[in-house]
This record gives C-alpha cells, sequence and structure tokens, in this order.
C-alpha cells in the first residue's frame, strides 16, 4: 500500500524529536481513529472521491507498537455497507472523529475492490510502519 499523509501528523510526528526546553511542542495521542473509503486518492484534505455507497467513518484500534514493530489493526471494524451505488473502492482515509475531526493520511488499497449494492466491505487488515528501522 502507499499513502499520503498530512502536513499537520507529519509535523507532530517530527515535533517529538524536538526536547521541549528548546520550543518543542508536546505530540498527543489521538482521541481516537476513524477509517472512510474512497473510490479514488482522497488528496491532501482527504475529502476527494468518497464513496457514495456508505459515508460513514468507522472506528478502528490498533495494537500497541513493541520493539519497533509496525501498528496493526486490533479487531476488525464493523463493516460498511453498500446503500445503492455501483463503485470500486480504491483507497481509504484515516481521520481523528466519526465526523468532522482532522485528516491524517490515507492509503491505497492493495488491490481496488469492485464494491455492488447491498454488498459489504469489511477491513481485514490495516498496518501502519516508519522505515527504515534499526535492526
Amino acid at each position: 500500500m502507499t499513502a499520503g499523509v498530512a502536513p499537520g501528523l507529519v509535523s507532530g510526528w517530527l515535533n517529538t524529536q524536538r526536547s521541549t526546553g528548546n520550543g518543542g511542542a508536546a505530540y498527543n495521542a489521538v482521541a481516537g481513529t476513524f477509517v472512510q473509503l474512497h473510490t479514488a486518492d482522497p488528496g491532501a484534505a482527504g475529502t476527494t472521491a468518497v464513496s457514495v455507497g456508505d459515508t460513514s467513518r468507522k472506528e478502528i484500534e490498533f495494537a500497541a507498537s513493541s520493539a519497533g514493530s509496525a501498528l496493526a489493526l486490533d479487531a476488525e471494524p464493523s463493516p460498511w455497507t453498500n446503500g445503492g451505488a455501483t463503485e470500486t473502492i480504491t483507497h481509504l482515509s484515516v481521520w481523528t472523529a466519526a465526523s468532522g475531526g482532522t485528516f491524517q493520511y490515507s492509503v491505497a488499497l492493495t488491490v481496488a475492490r469492485d464494491w455492488a449494492e447491498d454488498d459489504e466491505f469489511t477491513l481485514k487488515t490495516l498496518t501502519m510502519a516508519i522505515t527504515p528501522q534499526a535492526s
């Protein structure tokens, strides 16, 4: 998968490397993590090509990373149900809230998924890693 990361998220991550005595800003964990479906690249704001079959965002949780391992889904979120559009899901966007909130990043699916009316889309895996990692 390839991802696009929002500038605010990148700045937050980078600022964690600054000491607070040197004017560094604290970076807090997000209150929630929510995923939305897209039929094309969501763009820099995460709002392009939102699926019309189901526009909702589903909450996800990542298991804790340890020893430099990647984050992976702790459990599958509830599935999205297509309410009437035939389309192809190609991307996901990740947000800090079920509505509104802050766009964090987008991910291109490894394989696009055709999605017909009354079909369900279940997110089985989503992994986040920062590479390269020291061994």
